[in-house]
């Protein structure tokens, strides 16, 4: 088995180093991506540097400029892909996710027999530090809010940390991914749950960054419930002739 560890990076020169260390120490399945939107702060340069450091184990692919975190996670899919990965994570590069639960994802996904299995803060063991009440609001009402409206038994939908079987990619249509920014993680697992996917919670603790600053935005949280309502509709024209108990899994 082969997994491949995604990692969207701008700005994150003071995390990527030991996160890296981090991952690698989690077993010789896990390789890593490194998708580096022209960080000023000089991350790029370390990330290909760790790749002479971990050698065959680190990639990296170089974008010119902000292009945003769900094109770079389409791009890693289609590079993982390509490459023959079994097993595709998306994970954060701030620590906020940390690499100690990597191999617990692969064991859920084979005693669950499961096809996507989402790093979740609202299962019991599950939780977040350091979060201020407001942040605390946000997060877990988006969630209630996009399963709610898309119907869907899952408890955290917003969240970043998750890994996917291949097949699962294999059949999403990619370029029919329409989200920018942190509605791409609503987005893909709902798709994958309309396509009679199994998806999975295993408790993480959410750990706020360690270094620089959050992504977050008003705008990018107006787009994520913007894309729930389209989904809902579109969900709706579409139709789902499978039984309600195995959309809800």
């Amino acid at each position: 088995m082969r997994a491949l560890v995604i990692l969207p990076t701008y700005n994150e020169l003071g995390n990527l180093g030991p996160l890296m260390e981090s991952i690698m120490e989690q077993g010789e399945m896990f390789d890593v991506l490194v998708i580096d939107d022209g960080s000023p702060d000089g991350t790029g340069l370390l990330a290909d540097h760790l790749k002479t450091v971990y050698p065959n184990r680190v990639e990296v692919i170089h974008r010119q400029g902000k292009l945003g975190l769900a094109t770079a996670y389409l791009a890693g899919f289609r590079y993982g892909l390509n490459k023959g990965y079994d097993y595709l994570f998306e994970m954060d590069a701030d620590f906020s996710h940390n690499p100690q639960y990597l191999p617990a994802f692969i064991q859920t996904m084979i005693q669950e027999k499961a096809d996507v299995v989402l790093g979740s803060r609202y299962v019991p063991g599950g939780g977040a530090t350091r979060w201020p009440w407001y942040r605390r609001l946000i997060s877990r009402g988006g969630s209630l809010y996009a399963g709610l409206v898309l119907g869907v038994n899952i408890k955290d939908l917003t969240g970043g940390f998750k890994c996917f079987s291949r097949r699962v990619l294999e059949a999403i249509n990619l370029e029919s991914i329409e989200s920018t920014g942190y509605g791409f993680q609503i987005e893909m697992t709902y798709r994958a749950v309309r396509s009679g996917f199994k998806v999975a919670e295993m408790p993480i603790i959410f750990e706020e960054r360690r270094e620089g600053k959050s992504k977050m935005s008003p705008a990018i949280f107006a787009e994520a419930l913007w894309m729930v309502g389209k989904l809902r509709l579109e969900s709706g024209l579409e139709g789902d002739r499978r039984p309600a108990d195995e959309r809800l899994r």
